[in-house]
């Protein structure tokens, strides 16, 4: 039977044949299968709304109720993963670190399907053949930053798509739509996505849907429409869906009507039952002023509206039609007399009542300021978005109510109450030079308030599109309270606030009482602004008549005369408009103000005193951009990163400064400064070696270059840095201009220079102990860098002379520097000096001459007195041979002393008989046994005979 088997057709040929054979629809259940017959061509194909049926090969309308693309096919319904579709997770090994991301797929999610939102990489694949070049098209919504998204697609040859084209870019406001052109042959299609939200807050994922690929041989059926949508003609290429407060089931030729007491939302393909009304069902608003100056305020329901006022217990809308004053204009427009406010023309400028002209010598302040709230202004829009990303019907996100503009209650809770605000650019007035970097090009300031009992969250983003860089966030209940954000890029041009009431997904709505009120919003500079008041400016004649310009570089104005005066030396002017005195701003220590008088500077060297001592610093080696990061983190799958810091220490004016980028999108934002930071991730995706994202700036303004531990409020954390030698740590300190909630006064940075001989390396930066980050804060960052060149410069102090032996008449002298060392460059080790000198051995020579002279002298004394001493034993040894003769009687009395003419005679015996030498010799000879000498002694009695 025809029932029992189909028809297919076999691979096509060199030639482009192919033959139509018949399968069973169950193996060897059936015999007599038709025989095979000749195919149609492989090009050939049927148009939209067709199908080609096999059995007479020929194209056949689709019936109502259904749908075909003729040569393509069409993913539209994803309550499951379609046949043909695969999806993983791929698994990131950082080092020692594994992640695993088998989880991380993407997820059905009914009309669309959702990439994951962890930091792993998560793909979709799905192969096809195109017997002819064709397509693919898809709708995305890309709102996330934080997320890699990159679709591409390989042909037999693996070969991909553009590398450059790949890369999708983030989604302004609603659904995207991509096309890219499909060659014959295999193709796989792949949609890739990867996390890096490494904060508390998970990234927000990428939705696919309405995937359509054409270029395929044929289709042999039609598709039913899904439920939600229907077709009514026979020949249809796609489904219409139902309008809201219809519904269809699958394959439907037409919608049908919800009854009375249920609802639906367009291309529903059920009905739901409508709930009681609430007070969070309505809202209040205003209409504009009439001709009396008067509004009416009205309450209305939320469109769609979903409730019912007849169930039991549902609340009624209150009645409208009070009569209220109208709040006045804003700053910059003026009533007419058709009670609506208009701006005031160029030059003038007004309080919201009536314009003036701005005096001679004065400029108006251009801008926008809205801070009462009749309508909503014309370059402001609202609107809601589901959790899930869904833009709904209604635009009630935002309401006027006079003082202040609100949040209205959602059907939602997750849902995003979205307000957004465009400009054109922003210019400069004339009073302010454009040549001057430090002019800040406009800021926008923000009064809000937020009242939650769940886990609320307020949004304020700002770029290019209305889902933007996420620039602050609060969540939970907040005070009135006032945001400023400092603009410095011309593509900054929207800026939306998003409100959510929870983070959870939810149908109900039972946190609707929870709101976000703005209370006023001021934008400066704006292109095509209006004025709230007129500034003094300088005048410059300009033929007859006088203009207003900048006042030269480090000059200020004398308030309320338009004349501009110096301001002293080394001093910068503020960045604001400059009239007075004080808006000179002296330089710091150790600083020097730049030629335009817009920031102070340091050219790397420093002349300080120390201990009495004067040092001298050049880190002129330090000065180029620096890179060093802080010790590994992870998330909790795992995923490494790192704190990446970049930092321009010091040099001339036209010196590069530190850059930090967010490459995770095609925006590519950069931020430029004295110092920044940005979070990397190793990473092989996008074909970088590091994906880096949320860079801010630490430091734009160098304030001063010192010893102090603590200097203009900034503390170095010296407890940190322990004292590691005499020398001091030279500090330089930094702010950033840029506020953020939690650094209301701005980012603050010491950068602490110490000295060590032993680092050769030019990044050797160190983070405190207790504060991994570099910061304990948000706020004030601080770093160690220890590095060669943070020593001083060497002197002549720093080395000393070694003086060497004279050798052979000649002796050196040599230069060490003396240890440890704690300088370095400076002066040089002077040269070795030689020197004649006399040698050892002359000296040894002149020594044994004077000793051998010295010794003879001494002898000769030795022998003068040795012979006195003797005369005397002489003398002594007669007086006592006197007394032993006469022993009866007491001695005479004789003399020791030596007689008149005893002299004489003595040397007269003792010189006529022996030299003085052989009476030396006889000397030494007589001795008698007891070791005294034997001396003749004569008595006065024998000397007495003798002369008788």
């Amino acid at each position: 039977m025809a029932s029992d088997y189909h028809f297919e057709y076999t691979d096509c040929d060199v030639l482009g044949s192919r033959w139509r054979v018949a399968i069973p629809n169950k193996p060897e259940t059936c015999t007599g299968l038709p025989d095979p017959v000749k195919g149609t061509h492989c090009t050939f194909s049927c148009n939209e709304g067709e199908f080609l049926d096999m059995r007479t090969q020929e194209c056949q309308k689709c019936v109502a109720g259904t749908y075909s693309l003729g040569t393509g096919v069409a993913f539209d319904e994803w309550d499951t993963l379609p046949i043909g579709f695969v999806s993983h997770g791929i698994s990131m090994n950082f080092g020692d670190t594994h992640t695993n991301c088998s989880n991380s797929t993407w997820i059905p999610k009914g009309d669309y399907i959702a990439s994951n939102t962890d930091e792993c990489t998560s793909t979709l694949s799905y192969a096809v053949s195109l017997k002819k070049p064709g397509s693919v098209a898809f709708q995305y919504f890309y709102p996330d930053n934080h997320m890699f998204f990159e679709f591409y697609v390989q042909n037999d040859q693996c070969q991909s798509t553009d590398s450059q084209r790949r890369w999708m870019k983030i989604s302004e406001s609603d659904w995207d739509y991509h096309f890219v052109q499909l060659n014959s042959g295999n193709n796989v299609l792949y949609w890739r996505t990867t996390g890096f939200s490494l904060a508390a807050n998970t990234a927000k994922p990428v939705l696919l849907k309405n995937i359509a690929i054409s270029g395929v041989s044929y289709t042999s059926e039609c598709f039913h429409c899904k439920p939600g949508t229907y077709s009514d003609k026979p020949g249809a290429a796609r489904c219409v869906p139902c309008p809201a407060n219809s519904y269809s089931n699958k394959g439907a030729t037409a919608c049908q009507p919800c009854e009375a007491d249920k609802y639906s939302g367009t291309g529903s393909g059920t009905c739901l039952q409508r709930p009681p009304c609430t007070t969070t069902d309505y809202f209040y608003t205003h209409t504009p002023c009439d001709s009396s100056g008067q509004t009416q305020l009205m309450y209305k329901w939320i469109e769609p509206k979903i409730c019912s006022e007849s169930v039991e217990g549902a609340v009624q809308l209150p009645a409208s039609g009070e009569m209220m004053a109208c709040p006045p204009c804003n700053p910059g427009f003026f009533s007419n007399n058709t009670s609506t406010c208009e701006p005031c023309p160029h030059g003038f400028y007004s309080n919201g009542t009536e314009c003036s002209e701005c005096p001679a010598g004065m400029e108006p302040v251009v801008g926008f300021e809205y801070k009462w709230w009749n309508k909503m202004p014309s370059n402001m829009r609202s609107s809601v978005f589901s959790s899930e990303y869904r833009s709904m019907e209604r635009s009630t996100g935002w309401e006027v109510a006079g003082d202040y503009i609100y949040t209205t209650p959602s059907n939602q809770d997750s849902d995003y109450m979205m307000l957004t605000l465009t400009v054109p650019g922003y210019s400069l007035p004339h009073s302010l030079s454009e040549e001057n970097e430090r002019v800040q090009l406009s800021r926008i300031t923000f009064v809000f308030e937020t009242k939650c009992t769940a886990d609320c969250k307020l949004y304020f983003m700002a770029g290019q599109s209305e889902w933007s860089n996420i620039v602050e966030s609060w969540s939970g209940s907040m005070g009135k309270q006032s945001y400023s954000y400092l603009i410095k890029s011309n593509n900054t041009v929207s800026f939306t606030w998003g409100f959510q009431r929870t983070g959870i997904f939810s149908t109900k709505n039972e946190y609707s009482s929870d709101y976000a009120k703005i209370y006023s919003v001021h934008l400066t500079n704006v292109i095509g602004g209006v004025a709230s008041e007129c500034r003094q400016c300088a005048l410059a004649a300009v033929g007859s008549e006088s203009a207003c310009v900048p006042c030269p570089p480090g000059h200020y104005m004398l308030n309320g005369t338009g004349v501009c005066k110096s301001c002293p030396s080394n001093t910068i002017i503020r960045p604001e408009q400059a009239i007075g005195k004080q808006a000179c701003i002296p330089c710091g220590p150790n600083t020097y103000s730049n030629e335009g008088r817009s920031a102070c500077m340091s050219d790397c060297t420093l002349a300080l005193h120390h201990k009495g001592e004067m040092l001298n610093y050049d880190f002129f080696p330090l000065a180029n951009v620096t890179s060093f990061q802080s010790s590994p983190r992870f998330t909790s799958k795992g995923l490494q990163y790192f704190h990446h810091f970049n930092v321009a220490l010091c040099g001339a004016e036209n010196r590069a400064l530190a850059s930090c980028v967010e490459n995770v999108t095609e925006s590519k934002r950069d931020v430029k400064g004295d110092i920044c930071q940005s979070t990397v991730v190793p990473s092989e995706v996008r074909g970088q070696s590091v994906v880096s994202s949320q860079p801010f700036n630490i430091g734009d303004t160098l304030i001063g270059v010192t010893t102090d531990v603590k200097f203009d409020d900034i503390s170095s954390l010296d407890g940190n840095f322990l004292v590691e030698s005499e020398l001091p740590d030279v500090i330089f300190y930094y702010r950033s201009r840029e506020t953020t909630q939690a650094c209301k006064n701005g980012r603050s940075a010491s950068i602490r220079l110490r000295c060590d001989p032993t680092v050769t390396l030019k990044n050797h930066v160190s983070l405190p102990s207790n504060c991994s980050e570099g910061t304990c804060d948000g706020c004030s960052f601080h770093f160690l860098w220890r590095s060669q060149y943070a020593c001083p410069l060497c002197s002549e102090r720093n080395y000393k002379e070694i003086v060497s032996a004279c050798i052979q008449g000649i002796q050196r002298t040599t230069y060490v520097w003396q240890q440890p060392l704690r300088c370095t460059g400076g002066v040089s080790l002077p040269p070795q000096k030689i020197s004649a000198c006399v040698t050892l051995d002359f000296w040894l020579k002149f020594g044994v001459s004077i000793g051998t002279v010295a010794a003879l002298l001494l002898i000769t004394i030795s022998c003068y007195f040795w012979k006195r001493t003797r005369k005397l034993q002489y003398k002594y040894s007669r007086l006592m041979m006197t007394a032993g003769d006469k022993e009866c009687e007491l001695p005479a009395a004789d003399s020791c002393a030596i007689m008149e003419g005893e002299d004489a005679e003595d040397d007269l015996i003792y010189l006529s008989k022996k030299s003085f030498f052989t009476k030396i010799k006889s000397f030494s000879r007589e001795r008698t046994s007891d070791g005294f000498d034997s001396v003749p002694l004569k008595s006065s009695a024998a000397q007495e005979m003798e002369m008788n």
